[in-house]
């Protein structure tokens, strides 16, 4: 099955529904971080650390990888860096342009594979914002790899993860507040899920999602080269599950 682009054809459906993650900032917020008061977010709720940042984004060039859907690159674009975007959905990125466009932003935007960021040359960025997204990946130690490389020498990646403990359960009873342990880890909807659960999947054009390990999420960057320098957890009032356990981590980690 090629991952990429049914999750391209599945995120182009849930701009359509309007996911909360597709949903494009509003005049306001850009007013705010044009004024230098802002703040955005690698997981559900709880905001990057400003020190996370460099204190000036002016002159600054970031990527927004696999970040696309108006929300975030629009913000740091305003703040003043130059920001270009990568995403896998058309859709997502047609969000971006549209802020661009409503607010006179100047946002490069570019569909593609958050695993090859071969278009790009060594030492291109100063730093790269990646949340919550690599879980629809079936890879991501050449995500972490490509990261990297890109990456300027003192530059940092900023990654937001899905804990890869919340998939032991069944999915659809978890969303009931069911909790029944049924997966064995590192989870995949292709292989872990029967016949007619995931067809059900393909029939509403849902996201395949993939757990990976912590060995894989904060191994894999401390591999690649990555010093890890930053690390909070977040969870999501909406999910049950985050009265028991934090659901998300972000991790800060410089390329010396």
């Amino acid at each position: 099955m090629d991952v990429r682009a049914y999750n391209r054809e599945a995120w182009n459906a849930q701009v359509e529904r309007g996911n909360i993650w597709t949903v494009p900032v509003s005049p306001e917020i850009i007013a705010a971080a044009r004024a230098g008061n802002w703040a955005i977010v690698l997981t559900p709720t709880r905001p990057v650390p400003p020190g996370w940042f460099p204190p000036d984004l002016h002159g600054v060039d970031i990527l927004c990888l696999a970040c696309g859907g108006g929300q975030q690159a629009p913000v740091l674009a305003a703040a003043g860096a130059n920001v270009t975007v990568l995403d896998n959905s058309p859709r997502q990125l047609e969000q971006d342009r549209m802020v661009a466009s409503r607010e006179n932003l100047l946002i490069a935007l570019i569909e593609g594979d958050m695993a090859d960021l071969s278009r790009f040359s060594d030492e291109s960025f100063d730093l790269i914002f990646h949340p919550v997204s690599n879980v629809f990946a079936p890879e991501i130690l050449p995500v972490w790899q490509e990261a990297y490389r890109v990456l300027r020498h003192g530059g940092s990646l900023l990654a937001g993860i899905t804990n890869p403990a919340m998939y032991i359960f069944d999915l659809d009873r978890l969303e009931l507040g069911e909790f029944v342990v049924t997966h064995k880890l590192p989870f995949s909807d292709i292989t872990h899920l029967d016949r007619e659960r995931f067809q059900r999947l393909v029939d509403e054009k849902i996201p395949l999602e993939f757990s990976h390990t912590l060995e894989e999420q904060v191994g894999g960057q401390i591999a690649a080269g990555f010093i890890i320098n930053g690390f909070y957890e977040d969870s999501d009032p909406e999910m049950a599950l985050s009265n028991y356990m934090p659901l998300f981590i972000s991790t800060r980690a410089v390329k010396p």
